[in-house]
């Protein structure tokens, strides 16, 4: 049985517990707009503190600004250890419609909006969310830098890139973090996920839970998750802690008790022999 690490240090120094919570899904349909229940996805902001989550993954573009509005509302003054991770660099022109952006003027402007809306002096984790392929990412990065260097900024990660990109990017800035679409049934990013293991740095899947035939009824998973007394979701969440140490999954929710019901994800252990079982249907 092997054991898996409970917490991970972003940048070497910010400790968080390694099951976050990904706040896209508190925003309206299409992730545009305000959600129907503004209280209600402050309470659940409020419940994932309360239950040990300290790492919480937000965008200026969820909404735009309502996502950050409302963790800013709710969380703000921060307790202890609780760290904010936003992105910036996809702008919005509707629901369901996102274009990048990399001008240095637009995401210092940009920066300066989060800082604001999450009512804080300096952003944990700044991401860019996508790479802009009309701008050069040394000139995207060293308007971040800059930005680091006032204090503005702690920790700087990529979002959606392969490793040629995140070389290209470490050589202007230090990249503490990786966030990139993964779970169990869609692993297009295992070369991704080899490369920050190697380098200690966190990978953050977003769109963490697995979908397709492998969570059917009847399927692998879902039979291990009937063994365990666990849904296919919380093993879902329990296969990526345990297949690299620095996989901090992020699922969102605008329920609390399907929040409750994640972060008892990261109770759940299996046997390697199970694990391996699981692995090898998934491929």
């Amino acid at each position: 049985m092997t054991t898996v690490a409970k917490t991970f240090k972003l940048g070497g120094d910010l400790e968080v517990n390694r099951l976050g919570f990904g706040a896209m899904r508190i925003t309206g349909e299409g992730v545009w707009g305000p959600p129907k229940d503004p209280e209600s996805a402050k309470m659940v902001l409020k419940r994932a503190v309360e239950l040990g989550v300290n790492l919480i993954d937000t965008a200026d573009a969820y909404g735009p600004d309502v996502s950050e509005q409302l963790i800013g509302d709710a969380l703000a003054p921060y307790a202890k250890g609780v760290v904010i991770a936003t992105k910036g660099g996809l702008t919005r022109q509707g629901p369901n419609k996102w274009l990048p952006v990399g001008r240095p003027e637009y995401l210092t402007q940009q920066v300066e909006m989060s800082l604001r809306f999450l009512k804080t002096d300096v952003i944990d984790l700044w991401q860019l969310h996508r790479i802009d392929a009309k701008v050069p990412v040394e000139e995207s990065l060293g308007a971040i830098k800059k930005l680091q260097k006032a204090g503005k900024i702690k920790h700087v990660g990529l979002s959606e890139v392969k490793p040629h990109e995140i070389d290209q990017a470490r050589k202007v800035i230090d990249i503490v973090s990786v966030q990139n679409q993964y779970n169990i049934g869609d692993r297009k990013h295992e070369d991704v996920v080899e490369y920050c293991t190697k380098h200690g740095i966190a990978f953050i899947p977003w769109y963490p839970v697995a979908a397709g035939e492998l969570a059917k009824p009847g399927g692998k998973l879902d039979e291990a998750a009937k063994k365990h007394g666990a849904s296919v979701s919380q093993l879902s969440l329990a296969w990526l802690l345990h297949h690299s140490p620095v996989i901090l999954p992020i699922p969102g929710t605008s329920s609390i008790a399907h929040l409750e019901e994640n972060v008892k994800a990261s109770e759940l252990s299996l046997s390697d022999a199970e694990w391996a079982e699981i692995e090898s249907a998934a491929k």
